[in-house]
């Protein structure tokens, strides 16, 4: 499989999170019963699993192989760790709405920072 192929599978699973994660997200402040069915509690790790294995797929094959460690892969790594820190939160942990809501939001915030990294390669995206 192409370096390009990896890429674009890698995107669509950066897709299939983050629509997952929006609708359980939009689920839970509904109290949607669908949130307990068991497709939503098992698809999540699937894709999520997926996506990281297609990120480190394309990052040895982009650049690790090569023996280099751009600081916008560590800040990607870093910034996931986050990420499923402030889902868990805001879908299971958090003891109120409103801490759920707050994670929530952080977690898209922190998912939109790391789209942007991935998309830059730079720490700071949004930087001229």
């Amino acid at each position: 499989m192409s370096t390009q192929s990896i890429i674009h599978l890698h995107g669509l699973f950066v897709f299939l999170s983050l629509a997952l994660f929006s609708l359980r997200g939009y689920w839970m402040l509904r109290e949607c019963p669908a949130l307990q069915t068991r497709w939503v509690k098992i698809a999540p790790h699937i894709i999520d699993t997926m996506l990281l294995l297609t990120a480190l797929w394309a990052a040895w094959l982009i650049f690790w192989s090569h023996g280099t460690n751009p600081a916008f892969i560590t800040v990607k790594i870093i910034g996931l760790i986050v990420y499923i820190g402030l889902g868990l939160v805001a879908l299971k942990l958090g003891k109120t709405k409103a801490i759920r809501l707050g994670a929530f939001i952080a977690a898209l915030l922190v998912y939109a920072y790391l789209i942007a990294v991935g998309i830059t390669m730079h720490v700071v995206p949004f930087a001229s």
